[in-house]
């Protein structure tokens, strides 16, 4: 299985764009696994890395509430 972002040629990602980074939660806020989202290792870490710090600049909520 191929890495999406590797096919788009995406690098960087970024902190602040909350509706990519949604894509990679569960509806109750937890970060997919790599088996879910079919990334490779060096985009996962990018990927959690990523929402983590949006996590604490209060753009991505820790837990979803509205279930």
């Amino acid at each position: 299985m191929n890495c999406p972002l590797c096919q788009r040629n995406i690098q960087k990602i970024d902190f602040k764009d909350k509706k990519f980074l949604s894509i990679f939660l569960f509806p109750n806020g937890k970060i997919k696994p790599r088996a879910k989202t079919g990334l490779c290792a060096s985009h996962q870490r990018k990927i959690k890395k990523a929402i983590k710090r949006a996590r604490f600049l209060a753009i991505l909520p820790y837990i979803n509430l509205e279930d």
